[in-house]
């Protein structure tokens, strides 16, 4: 009997880190519910239209027109300018300044199609539903001599919008 005790105690002692060294796990699954992307999306208030009608010009004529651009995108957006194409009859007689009216700053002064056709000119970060305001003079010196009359200028804008920095989300 006296050999069993230490046996039985060297048995049971096996059975016991045996038994703890059992692992239990537990897994959970989660899906993403959905995911969808905003498209983007903005409104020209003079879409397809002229921003303004500068014919008959004569020497010291200013003339002005102006258009709102809005961010109707579920995101913010990055919007740029990009003059598609120009001519100018007038060279440097002719000047056309374009401002954003509702940040209050200039984004091109120079000569009337004075900007690389095909560039984009940024115009910085809108929000969902924010509304721009620009506004565009176009001015004939006033020092303009007769070679100016019957010469012709045209330009054609358009504004487009990317995605802005994509944004994490922990939720």
């Amino acid at each position: 009997m006296k050999i069993l005790a230490p046996l039985a105690t060297v048995v049971a002692g096996g059975a016991l880190a045996v038994g703890s060294g059992a692992t239990y796990t537990s897994v959970s699954a989660t899906t993403i519910s959905s995911a969808t992307s905003g498209p983007l999306t903005q409104s020209n208030s003079r879409s397809r239209a002229a921003i303004f009608d500068a014919s008959n010009l004569q020497p010291g004529d200013v003339v002005r027109g102006g258009l709102t651009i809005t961010n109707t995108a579920s995101v913010p957006a990055r919007f740029r300018l990009v003059e598609t194409e120009s001519t100018n009859a007038f060279g440097r007689s002719l000047s056309m300044v374009i401002t954003d009216t509702t940040a209050r700053r200039v984004i091109y002064a120079g000569t009337f199609g004075g900007l690389a056709d095909g560039a984009l000119t940024d115009l910085g970060l809108m929000g969902p539903g924010a509304a721009t305001d620009y506004s565009f003079t176009v001015e004939l010196d006033r020092r303009a001599t007769n070679r100016a009359q019957g010469r012709t200028a045209a330009a054609a804008f358009e504004w487009s919008s990317v995605e802005a920095d994509a944004a994490t989300s922990d939720e």
